[in-house]
């Protein structure tokens, strides 16, 4: 992804700084991610987790955890944000 979209700018910030912000505003950042990735992409599906992910609560919370893990493990929001 280039740097010059929307979501590569978040995509180039150091990983210690993607982690930091997955612990404290994940559940903010995974569903504006997706939406914003939506409008990149065009994937209905990634629009539909997005907002779901903003409105549900439990949606919220397993889409943190795993959004963390990725962000851990690939350095990039990878699970449904495609």
């Amino acid at each position: 992804m280039a740097n010059n979209s929307i979501t590569g700018a978040y995509e180039a910030l150091p990983k210690i700084v993607k982690i930091i912000l997955q612990i404290f505003l994940g559940g903010l950042i995974g569903g504006v991610y997706r939406i914003l990735r939506f409008l990149e992409t065009k994937n209905i599906v990634t629009l539909v987790v997005g907002i779901l992910v903003l409105v549900t609560g439990v949606g919220n919370l397993i889409v943190w955890i795993v959004d963390l893990v990725t962000e851990i493990t690939s350095n990039k929001i990878c699970v449904l944000a495609d």
